[in-house]
């Protein structure tokens, strides 16, 4: 390193010293020149001294004769002067070229000065740069052994990883042969399971077969019950007997169980003081109909006489949306997120669901009123056990459309709802699973949806499209489709519903008029009116001992009982 640094020194040196060597020559040349100069001119003025003092002295002595060497003297003495005037020029050029070589020495000298400063930190960048170079150095043998270390490890990683390699193709081999297996296995149990199967079909078509003789002796069996009940009170009170419009050819006796189709109003309550939404029929067959309006209450009525039973209230500014009464239970559900339960014997509010993030459109009661599922513009369902004193929810389901009717299937397993968005969907209420998503069946909103009262398979529509419909929910396509030109629906919630035995379809349309159809036919059966603006809610349940089976509500608050 030392000597490096003796190289670097003496080569700049050089390079400073070798530029002014010509320089100091021509400077010590000049010098000498103007030595020269000044000794032939010191001489010259001597000479001319000594010329002077000699002719004065042979003008003396001569007399006369003395003007021409005087003449002679003159002119050698203004030669003389020429030339040392010649000669003070050439020593005031030398003089003048040194003055210059002098300046040019300084400015020199200074440019020297500069470069031996930039010698310098050039010399304290070698340094930095030599340190840097040894830690540099320091690094790479680090680097040298890390990277040592590396391959190493590298190796090793290669050994296990060709071990692992022969470890996959063991057991790539094992896999394909478990393949194997797996799928004469499954071709096994497939065969299997078709037989299974097979088998399952013709026991569950012995079991459908054995179920429907069975409600025909429970149905024959209540038939005859009730008509010796009636009988009793016809010989103690004197029987009675309605008959339905005499055009229509059909009758039905006080006290019997068939159903027929309504004719005209039998009683007409103004049950709210604003927009009534929804009525619903006790599904556990008594003599009741509830209703729900936008005044925050549910009124109870009396079918047999159109009298007041209960108001149970569902707080301040809660429009109710949907309502649903079994067997001594109400449920409601309205515009304040939140589904009430009420016993309506005693009128005490005895759950109050939360959980929703909107609104709630629509409820509905299963299960022995043990459940209650609700629907709400949040986009989902929620199932409620209220089996307890404490509620309890238990399925979620989710969905891309606010619901705006829901309805179970007798079997309890499977929901259907009807959406804003046109659909149709189904769910395993156990699982939350989504079975179907029926779509196009509508142009518009499905406004309403409910189970076949006797076969599952078929559900019946009401659309903003001005039509009701039965769909196969097997095929997912339309079976029927009911329509009238004074059929119309303008309300997202409006309802229909088949009767109970689903020979019958009825809705209520905006033109304030009730339509029943022949559900098998499609022929228009009736067209009712009574109300004086649209129908918004139209139920038909099993109704209890009056035989009083079709409600209907409107805009006004209106709720009419077709007899």
């Amino acid at each position: 390193a030392m000597d490096d640094l003796y190289e670097l020194i003496k080569q700049r040196n050089r390079l400073e010293t070798d530029p002014f060597i010509e320089i100091h020559q021509a400077n010590a040349t000049l010098l000498k020149q103007i030595d020269a100069l000044k000794t032939k001119c010191n001489e010259l003025e001597r000479e001319l001294v000594i010329e002077q003092e000699h002719h004065p002295a042979d003008s003396t002595s001569n007399g006369g004769r003395g003007a021409v060497p005087q003449s002679l003297s003159l002119k050698q003495e203004t030669k003389l002067r020429e030339k040392l005037e010649k000669l003070q020029e050439e020593l005031n050029e030398k003089l003048k070229q040194s003055a210059e070589e002098q300046s040019n020495i300084l400015e020199l000298t200074k440019e020297i000065s500069s470069l031996k400063d930039l010698n310098v930190a050039q010399a304290s960048t070698i340094t930095n740069l030599k340190a840097e170079n040894e830690r540099k150095e320091k690094a790479i043998d680090h680097m040298t052994n890390e990277l040592a270390d590396a391959k190493s490890r590298t190796k090793l990683a290669e050994q296990q990883y060709t071990g692992l390699k022969n470890m996959i193709r063991v057991l790539q081999e094992e896999n394909d042969t478990l393949k194997k297996e797996n799928e004469q296995f499954s071709t096994r149990l497939v065969s299997e399971k078709e037989k299974m199967i097979d088998e399952m079909n013709k026991l569950t078509e012995m079991v459908d077969k054995y179920k429907r003789e069975v409600d025909l002796l429970h149905s024959l069996k209540e038939q005859d019950d009730k008509r010796k009940s009636w009988f009793t009170l016809g010989s103690k009170g004197g029987q009675k007997e309605e008959t339905d419009d005499k055009g229509d050819g059909e009758s039905r006796k006080f006290g019997s169980v068939s159903v027929v189709v309504p004719s005209k109003p039998m009683h007409t309550i103004q049950a709210h003081q604003g927009e009534a939404s929804c009525v619903q029929y006790d599904a556990s067959g008594t003599d009741l109909v509830a209703t729900g309006g936008a005044d925050s209450i549910v009124q109870v009525w009396d079918t047999a006489n159109g009298q007041l039973r209960q108001t149970l209230r569902g707080g301040s500014s809660n429009a109710i949306l949907s309502c649903g009464i079994s067997n001594g239970v109400v449920v409601a559900g309205g515009s304040d997120k939140t589904c009430r339960v009420w016993n309506l014997r005693t009128g005490r509010m005895i759950h109050h669901l939360v959980g929703h993030a909107h609104k709630i459109t629509c409820v509905k009661l299963f299960g022995s009123e043990k459940g209650v599922i609700t629907g709400s513009a949040d986009r989902s369902l929620k199932v409620w056990d209220i089996s307890r004193q404490t509620y309890k929810q238990t399925t979620t389901l989710r969905h891309s459309s606010t619901a705006n009717c829901v309805d179970v299937s007798p079997d309890l397993f499977t929901a259907v709802t009807a959406h804003l968005d046109g659909g149709v969907r189904l769910f395993n209420l156990q699982t939350g699973e989504r079975l179907s998503d029926i779509s196009g069946i509508h142009q518009g909103a499905v406004t309403s949806v409910q189970f076949h009262p006797k076969d599952a398979s078929k559900i019946l529509t009401n659309g903003m499209d001005s039509t009701l419909k039965i769909v196969d929910i097997r095929t997912c396509a339309p079976i029927h489709t009911f329509s009238d030109v004074q059929f119309q629906t303008s309300y997202g919630w409006a309802s229909a519903s088949f009767s109970p035995n689903g020979m019958f379809v009825g809705a209520g349309s905006a033109t304030g008029m009730v339509l029943v159809w022949d559900a098998d036919t499609g022929t228009l059966r009736k067209k009712l009116s009574n109300h004086q603006s649209c129908v918004c809610g139209f139920a038909w349940g099993r109704g209890g001992f009056s035989g009083q089976q079709v409600a209907s509500v409107d805009k006004t608050g209106v709720l009419t009982l077709w007899s």
